[in-house]
């Protein structure tokens, strides 16, 4: 099967993340997570004390960042940050981060190099609508917003250990959805010929498996191509 280019958007707690690194794997592909970029960015950032409104600086870091996405290991410049950018302050901060244009510019052009050639699964908010809006499959996963809050409290890497309030989860996910959604470059949007699945209610093997058969009829209708 041709390598393809798989590109998975949505919003928080919709579970692009889970599906994203289980089709990797299934299909031997690179797993990207552009959200972990953005957490990371806003990481470093704040690590050297730069304001999340300074767009020069933070475009300048991203520049030189060394970033890195393997086995579940989210590092920039050597650091693992993989716990460290899982917590709702470090969500409210790239939302922030995610607005500025010129760090998008900078973010963009180095996550089309890292799927230049097929073989690789994306997941993000603008995958099919900016970053590979050619993408081979294109899905938005959605759930309904008590599903993504439940999701999102009973995920320790999101709560750090602590008990979350599905009520206050499901707020500052509205916060975030409506952030993305109004921002001016690059929103959170559907792309037009995305595939809309809604998880509400379905675990993940069976996301998966519906997925995966979307993949495979693309897959074998390119031979044909």
């Amino acid at each position: 099967m041709t390598p393809l280019i798989i590109a998975i958007d949505g919003p928080s707690g919709a579970g692009k993340g889970t599906l994203a690194r289980r089709l990797a794997q299934a299909l031997g592909y690179r797993h990207v997570d552009t959200g972990a970029m953005y957490r990371a960015v806003a990481w470093k950032a704040l690590q050297e004390g730069l304001a999340l409104d300074n767009e020069p600086a933070l475009a300048a870091l991203a520049e030189r960042a060394s970033f890195g996405q393997a086995d579940g290991i989210i590092t920039i410049d050597g650091h693992d940050v993989s716990r460290a950018i899982r917590t709702p302050e470090m969500d409210q901060s790239a939302a922030r981060v995610a607005r500025l244009a010129s760090v998008r510019a900078v973010l963009v052009a180095r996550q089309r190099g890292m799927g230049e050639g097929g073989g690789v699964v994306m997941e993000g908010r603008d995958i099919g609508t900016v970053v590979f809006p050619c993408a081979d499959v294109k899905i938005y996963l959605d759930a309904s917003a008590e599903e993504r809050a439940r999701r999102r409290a009973g995920d320790a890497a999101h709560t750090g250990g602590r008990q979350a309030s599905v009520d206050r989860l499901k707020s500052q996910m509205a916060a975030r959805d409506e952030s993305d959604a109004t921002r001016t470059v690059a929103p959170l949007q559907m792309a037009a010929d995305a595939v809309y699945v809604d998880t509400t209610g379905l675990d993940a093997e069976q996301v998966f498996e519906r997925v995966l058969g979307l993949v495979q009829d693309r897959g074998r209708s390119s031979i044909g191509d």
